[in-house]
């Protein structure tokens, strides 16, 4: 048995490049919030209206990246290297033919999708303007997906990382420009952000193909039309990964939904602590990831009891780390808030709500490194009945009850926030403890 300080170290060389990735992505949310927040609650809460019916969208194609990720590895392993690119054709023409016509319906239909989230005028006009630029770069996402997923599955998960900053440089230096009409640009206020952002999509799709085409032509990129037998297996693969992940996203879009029947102050605090909380959390996520890898290498060698020992190993870095991210948002709220806030009345509406995020984050631990390892272990059905029940059938209903019927506001359904992400944790311990999940066959 390793010590407990090789077993750190393992765990941490896992997880920092996918926590570095990872973070850097979720910043473009909160770069788009600290940049339209200095334009008022009406716009920041339109971008928030509008960054998530995109994370909703955004869902339907999410599952590509695993889908093309599995079947490259799988023939990486093979060391069939001329077909290891093969999936990577059928990802990308699958994310044409479906990204396309969604978007062309999104860019159609945009009123009445923000209408069904929000349904104040203001907000909803600069939320429909946001999410157009958003989703006109639904197709560079949705193939970005795929050669991250080719990438990814032989082993070169530092080019997405190198790419990805890329990206962001270019989406700041371009929202900038665009929000606040500098060198030249038009001036274009919370649409400016959007268009930035979708700018930079465009920029690291070309990125991505020439690299690809330089360093992937070995492995068949582009030489040749897949098989039907290779698109069946790719949406196979991708379908059930992007289920989950969109009802993830609704849910989120329920919440703003919610937080919409309060007022537009409680949609624009809330729209900056969610994106606080989902780019804290990305740590935990990180290090669940390594304790998915680490819980299925020893499930392979049989070492049931290793395999158990390392997810409670992981859960107690995890509680450490996001406990060092949480204690700013704890100890000094007002500056926190003050990034994204430029009202008294919005910072002291969200002071409370800030520290419970801060504490929820990190007794969030057990249920984001536990529900990954489960994944490690095979446990995908678990994991997905148990994140979705919590959400859908507990939080959300709460959430309505409290905030709206009762009158709590914001601060009650934060409250109902922490009880959900308790019972959440407690539940993925206690189907860990049981280890019924070590009985599974892959």
């Amino acid at each position: 048995m390793l010590p407990e300080r090789s077993r750190r170290d393992i765990i941490l060389r896992l997880a920092l490049p996918i926590i570095a990735g990872m973070l850097s992505q979720s910043l473009l949310n909160l770069i788009d919030a600290a940049l339209v927040g200095s334009l008022g609650e009406i716009a920041l809460a339109g971008v928030g209206i509008g960054g998530y019916a995109m994370f909703l969208i955004t869902a339907m194609v999410f599952g590509l990246s695993s889908g093309v990720q599995a079947q490259t590895a799988r023939r990486h392993g093979e060391q069939a290297w001329h077909r290891r690119a093969v999936a990577l054709n059928a990802g990308l023409v699958i994310a044409l033919a479906v990204a396309l016509p969604l978007m062309l319906v999104c860019l159609w239909q945009a009123p009445r999708l923000l209408w069904l989230i929000n349904q104040d005028l203001g907000v909803n006009r600069v939320a429909v303007e946001y999410f157009r630029w958003r989703v006109a770069g639904l197709i560079p996402v949705a193939m970005i997906f795929c050669f991250r997923g080719y990438w990814n599955g032989i082993q070169q998960t530092g080019i997405y990382l190198r790419i990805i900053l890329v990206m962001h440089l270019i989406n700041v230096l371009a929202s900038i420009g665009l929000i606040f009409g500098y060198l030249g640009l038009p001036e274009m206020g919370a649409a400016g952000a959007g268009a930035g952002t979708t700018l930079s999509l465009f920029a690291g799709l070309a990125i991505w193909s020439l690299f690809s085409v330089k360093g992937a032509a070995s492995s068949g990129f582009l030489v040749r039309l897949p098989r039907r037998d290779t698109f069946v297996a790719t949406l196979r693969l991708a379908t059930p990964h992007s289920f989950q992940q969109l009802w993830f996203a609704a849910g989120y879009a329920v919440l703003f939904w919610i937080l919409g029947q309060l007022d537009t102050a409680s949609v624009a605090v809330g729209h900056v602590l969610v994106n606080l909380s989902l780019f804290l959390i990305l740590p935990g996520v990180g290090l669940g990831l390594a304790a998915m890898s680490l819980v299925g290498q020893a499930m392979g060698r049989d070492a049931h009891g290793d395999a158990h020992r390392w997810g409670w190993d992981v859960v107690r870095v995890a509680w450490a780390c996001l406990a060092l991210l949480a204690l700013p948002m704890m100890v000094i709220p007002d500056l926190v808030l003050g990034i994204f806030l430029h009202n008294e009345a919005l910072i002291e509406m969200g002071r409370v709500p800030l520290q419970l995020t801060a504490l929820m984050i990190v007794l969030d631990a057990a249920a984001l490194v536990l529900g990954q390892a489960l994944l490690g272990a095979g446990a995908n059905r678990t994991v997905m009945t148990t994140t979705l029940a919590t959400q859908w059938l507990i939080f959300l209903p709460l959430a309505w009850w409290v905030g709206v019927t009762l009158d709590y506001g914001l601060l009650g359904i934060w409250w109902a926030q922490l009880g959900y992400r308790c019972l959440n944790s407690l539940w993925f311990a206690v189907i860990w403890q049981r280890r019924r999940w070590q009985r599974l066959i892959l």
